[in-house]
Formats: structure tokens, sequence, C-alpha cells
């Protein structure tokens, strides 16, 4: 058993990289079905994402508990495998690869003057060369390139266990100077057994990795399923051994925990700013109002174009936002200096209207042109297609909220205000 990795790399025209791993997903384990495929990220956003990690999931054992905690990751692996959505679901670790073990009769081998290190030491010459024990170099005196000065026997003459048997291990000479005749099968006796190919480490304490990645639904969805069944396997752990989720599950949670907090402050202060300009509490609220409809019209694009919530759709929320609230900020200041010049707050709201229409129009005409193209989403750009569907759904939204909404919202709440030739933070603009 042994890992192998396969580089594909795909022509200029292509279509996107999912379909192709979609495809050799279904096609490859029915040809090979006594073979583990699983596909690493291909794209750099992916292994940002992944810290480094091959694969979206990666939900672990940690324990000294070794045996019990392979048998749970195992477990592991198969219920996470049977969630819909799941792909490429396999146990990080090479657990069971071949292995000879040479068991060495230490009286038969006192008796030709040998010991362990010394059978151990000819073996390793004979499969892995002498650089492995003891190094020799010879330097080139013109070039003063070192290089190395390597024994090791053909790989041709180890094509057989009983070849490997007759491997000489005898360090003593006879007084012609000739080896005295010494050989593996005389000392040892060779067994076929299994031995982790790697093993794993979290602060010391063994690990054994389940990864899968994720086809056709969103991580959230999936990362809802997989925690009843960790919390189902985490009773059967003994004592100090535990199981924990990483990956991208680990950093979607704290990415969109971080990010809520971000935007509730970002509006609170911002709200708190636009009190700061206005001078009192009602205009900023004509503006936080209208946002709302950006949001709804984020939410529909994406439900649209199957499109799941994620860092980029939400940096492209935060942009439709921004431009949203440009705009509203943009004609409630207009319609508010029409009011205090002694204008109604109802045709203060007309005319801003009418007088902003085509800056707002075109602010927003500009953005959604300008994310057409990456919103497509063509080979290669699905990642950044995410953030230009948000903030075209959201712009889409957002501009006749700002037209025809927020001039209507201005009206009813500064019709009181008529009349005044300032306002300041009064009780009634609460």
């Amino acid at each position: 058993m042994n890992d192998g990795v396969i580089l594909i790399s795909l022509n200029d025209g292509h279509r996107p990289t999912a379909d192709y791993v979609r495809k050799m997903r279904r096609v490859l384990p029915a040809a090979f079905p006594e073979d583990i495929f699983y596909f690493q990220p291909a794209d750099i956003v992916t292994q940002i994402l992944n810290f480094g990690l091959t694969a979206q999931i990666d939900v672990r054992t940690v324990g000294y508990d070794r045996a019990k905690n392979l048998q749970i990751a195992r477990e592991l692996r198969r219920r996470i495998a049977a969630i819909p959505g799941v792909a490429d679901a396999h146990i990080q670790q090479e657990v069971n690869g071949p292995e000879i073990f040479a068991a060495i009769d230490r009286s038969r081998a006192a008796e030709l003057g040998l010991n362990v290190n010394q059978i151990a030491s000819n073996l390793n010459i004979s499969l892995a060369s002498s650089e492995q024990v003891t190094p020799n170099f010879w330097t080139d005196p013109k070039s003063g390139i070192p290089y190395y000065l390597a024994i090791q026997t053909p790989e041709r003459r180890l094509a057989s266990l009983n070849a490997l048997t007759n491997t000489p291990v005898s360090e003593s000479l006879t007084p012609q100077g000739q080896p005295v005749p010494g050989l593996l099968a005389n000392v040892a006796t060779l067994s076929r057994s299994v031995v982790p190919t790697n093993a794993n480490q979290a602060n010391v304490q063994p690990v054994y990795e389940v990864y899968a990645n994720v086809q056709d639904r969103d991580l959230g969805t999936i990362a809802d399923a997989i925690d009843p069944v960790v919390a189902q396997l985490r009773s059967q752990l003994s004592p100090g051994n535990a199981i924990q989720v990483t990956g991208q599950i680990d950093s979607m949670n704290g990415a969109f925990h971080d990010m809520g907090v971000g935007l509730l402050f970002a509006a609170v202060f911002v709200y708190l700013l636009m009190v700061v300009n206005y001078q009192n509490f009602g205009d900023p609220f004509v503006v936080i109002l209208a946002l709302p409809a950006t949001f709804c019209g984020i939410v529909t694009m994406l439900y649209i174009t199957d499109t799941t919530l994620s860092v980029p759709s939400l940096m492209g929320a935060i942009m439709a936002v921004g431009v949203a609230s440009a705009n509203s900020i943009l004609l409630v200041t207009f319609a508010r200096e029409r009011q205090l010049e002694g204008v109604s707050a109802f045709d203060a709201a007309i005319v801003a209207g009418r007088t902003r229409i085509r800056p707002v129009l075109m602010t927003a005409a500009a953005m959604i042109a300008g994310m057409v193209p990456m919103a497509i989403g063509g080979p290669g750009e699905e990642q950044n297609a995410a953030l230009a569907r948000a903030v075209i759904g959201g712009l889409l939204f957002a501009t006749p909220t700002t037209l025809l909404v927020v001039p209507y919202l201005f009206a009813m709440l500064r019709k009181r205000n008529d009349g005044k030739p300032a306002q300041g933070v009064f009780a009634e603009d609460l």
C-alpha cells in the first residue's frame, strides 16, 4: 500500500474544474475499486482557507489510546461518508502498510560474533544504501561539488523473500580477508506484518485524521450533520481522549462569527457617525431602514443562482450595503437641506428623489455592470462569482428602495420638523 499523486493540467478554454472532479469521482472508483481516490484543492483560495490541509473537512481523534481511537476514526469515516454531499472521505494516515519483520535469534547471532546493531546496519545498507548508516562524500576538486558515495544491493537481486534472507550480515573476516559466511537466514526469522507508514501528532498526542471534501452541497449544512455524529462517538472515547473538528468548518465558524460581530459594530458606528453629522437621530434612521431591502436582494440573488453563503458572498454583501448606504445618504442629505430652506418634508422628498435619481442610478448601474463578468463565474473564476452576485442582488433591490421608499420614510418621519430653521437632538426627532 502506498500513496501516489497525479497532477492534471487543464488546457485553455476548459470547463469549470468542479465538473471534471465530479466526473472523476464517479469514474475512477468504478474502474479501480481496490483503490482510494481523493482530490486535493487545486486553487490557491481553497488552499489558504484549508490552512495547508489537503481537504476541507478534518475530523480527528486525539489521545494516547491508539487502538480505540483508530476504531472510532474508522467509524467516523464511515458515518461522515454517508452524509449527502460529502466526497473523498478517508483516513489520512496509512495504518496498514506492508511490513517484513525480522525476529533476530540473539543466541545464534552471538555464536557468529554478531549483535543486533551489526545485523540491522548490514540489512539497512543492503536495502537503503550505506548513505543511511555511514555517509561518505567525494568532492570534485574542479567544481567543489560534493557527491555521495553509497553502496546498495541492486533491487533486481532482492526480488523475492528468499533473496532477502540471503543478505550477508557478518562483519568478521577470515585470515585470507574473506568475510565469514553469515546470512540473515542464519540469525533471523522473517514474517509479514502491517505498520503505519506515517504518524501525526497534536501537542505530542497521537492523532488519526478523517479528511473529506464537499460536493454539490454547502459546507454549513454538512457541518450541522457532522456535529451529531461527533457527539455520539465522543462518548465512546477513553478518558483523556478527544474528537476535534477542524479544517474549513472551524475557520468558517470563526469567520462568520467575526464578520457578524463586525457587521453589527459597523452598523452601530455608522449610525452614530450619521447622528453626529445630521445632529439628530431621525435622518440616520431613514438611511438604516433602507438596508433590509439590500439584504433581501442579496439572499434572493444567492438563492436564484444556487450560490452558498460564504466569506466571498459576505464580502459582497458589505460592498452592496456600502453603496446602498451612500446612495441613501446622498438623497437624505439633499432632502434635509431643502427642508432647512423652508420646504415641507413631503416636497423636499419629491425634489430629492427627482434630483438625485440620475446619480443614484448611475452609481448602481456602474457597479452592477462592472460585476456582471465576474458574476458569470467562468472557468477559474468560481471563487469570486459569489461576491459579484451578492453585490448585484443587493443593488437591484436597494436602488428602487432608495428612490421610492427612502423619500417616503423621510417625508413621514420629518414632517413634524416643517418650518423649523434647524434641527438638533430634540425629543421630537427620536
